[in-house]
């Protein structure tokens, strides 16, 4: 699926706008934050369309970031 600049922006603007009031510590990293932002959006634009599909990943993706950060916690 093609994707323009402005909806990879818009995208990229919206995900940030999300961290505000729990920012994401970057220091540290070799990556930098738009570099991450760009790159995850992307894959994003070009994932299936389907409401299923992209409920599911974000599922998924609840369930991991919620296992990391127990364990950062120190919970097992």
């Amino acid at each position: 699926m093609k994707y323009t600049t402005k909806e990879l922006e818009e995208l990229i603007d919206l995900a940030k706008a999300g961290t505000e009031g729990d920012p994401i510590d970057w220091d540290g990293l070799n990556v930098t934050e738009d570099d991450v932002y760009r790159t995850l959006a992307a894959t994003v634009l070009e994932m299936d369309p389907n409401p299923l599909v992209q409920r599911s990943v974000i599922v998924r993706l609840l369930a991991e970031n919620f296992v990391l950060n127990l364990r950062l916690a120190g919970k097992k």
